[in-house]
């Protein structure tokens, strides 16, 4: 099971970087891999969407379900056939008033042995690449520290 975990610190309210990281149907314009994500339903605290991710070799079209605790956490499941297991948690530990604890965790096994060796293949680092995508977008939305008032 692929099984990865970082965090980075943003000079962003914990809000705006929860608000980011909440507008899954964005993701394709900025998270490397992936390729479509729209917003099929919406019942309070929880969504589901469809979303499809490619790295490498590997394409994936899947189901998940959000359940958003603004603005300290979003935990991304999927029941999807093609999955043993799958979690995606994004965490927001304010820091201040204009500072954030950004974490990203992700628990993956896909069903497949062919899918899964090729996942294992190209995943190592992803979680990593995906906050300093996260970050970039951030900063293109919000400014930079110095715009924020953070040295």
């Amino acid at each position: 099971m692929l099984s990865e975990r970082a965090e980075l610190w943003l000079p962003y309210c914990a809000e705006e970087l929860f608000d980011l990281a909440a507008d899954f149907e964005q993701y394709p314009r900025y998270l490397p891999g992936w390729r479509s994500a729209q917003i099929t339903r919406r019942e309070g605290e929880r969504l589901q969407a469809e979303q499809a991710v490619g790295f490498g070799p590997v394409r994936l079209r899947f189901r998940t379900t959000a359940t958003l605790r603004r603005p300290q956490w979003i935990e991304v499941s999927s029941d999807d056939p093609q999955f043993n297991h799958f979690r995606l948690t994004w965490t927001f530990a304010a820091e201040g008033t204009r500072a954030c604890r950004v974490g990203l965790g992700v628990e993956l096994e896909l069903r497949g042995r062919l899918l899964r060796r090729a996942l294992e293949s190209v995943a190592p680092g992803s979680v990593n690449t995906v906050l300093g995508a996260f970050a970039e977008r951030a900063q293109q939305l919000f400014g930079s520290a110095t715009d924020q008032g953070v040295t």
